[in-house]
């Protein structure tokens, strides 16, 4: 998976036009699943000072945040999103639990997390993505939910249900993935894969659901996947 960096604080900063100084209170440690964590306050030797202008933000990933967008708060309580994720999934014609492993996957759970590739928000939409989905806010958590519920909705029907290159195919995009092919060569793309199924698998199991909430899945195709 791309490198996750989540931002509300930094985005606070450049919204609010803090004075550059403030740039040396900011810190970062990158954690054992290559997420980069920002603070003004580090706890421990494991964050590294860090200047502001080392980061290149587009412009345009401000528009939607808040002035007091809280990190904490935002990625601490992933039940928080629950009943936006039901509505798109079931909207959608797929299980809300997959749905919800994939925004595990794909940002934890923080809606400010933009990658290094400047995908962002929930479900970490590409701008040209979220554009054709008609995501005015990519950082709002209804929007981007929304917006890649029904991409990926797309993308199962391209694949003719077959979850496991739907999943790549969000991944890598679905000009690497052949349709009824095999999973691509890419080992992100593999391990992403395979992390989405397991915390599916792990959410059914909690909840005791089963696979046949997601219309038109090919749970065959499962099983190749370890």
């Amino acid at each position: 998976m791309p490198v996750k960096i989540f931002l509300p604080l930094l985005f606070f900063l450049l919204v609010t036009g803090a004075p550059p100084a403030a740039a040396a209170d900011i810190y970062v440690y990158v954690d054992g699943n290559g997420v980069s964590h920002y603070t003004n306050v580090p706890a421990g030797s494991r964050y590294k000072p860090m200047r502001l202008g080392r980061l290149n933000t587009p412009r345009e990933n401000t528009a939607g945040l808040p002035a007091s967008a809280n990190k904490q708060t935002a990625s601490r309580n992933p039940a928080r999103y629950d009943h936006h994720i039901r509505e798109a999934a079931l909207s959608h014609r797929i299980d809300p639990l997959l749905i919800k492993a994939i925004i595990h996957t794909e940002s934890n759970f923080d809606p400010y997390a933009v990658s290094h590739r400047g995908a962002q928000g929930l479900m970490q939409l590409m701008p040209g993505t979220a554009k054709l989905m008609r995501v005015g806010n990519p950082f709002d958590p209804a929007e981007n939910i929304r917006g890649g519920t029904r991409y990926f909705r797309q993308l199962l029907n391209s694949y003719e249900g077959d979850l496991a290159l739907s999943l790549a195919a969000y991944n890598a995009g679905p000009g690497r993935v052949t349709k009824n092919g095999p999973l691509p060569g890419i080992r992100e793309t593999r391990e992403y894969v395979d992390r989405v199924i397991q915390r599916y698998r792990s959410y059914q199991q909690k909840s005791g659901a089963s696979m046949s909430m997601t219309e038109n899945i090919n749970v065959h195709k499962l099983v190749t996947v370890n």
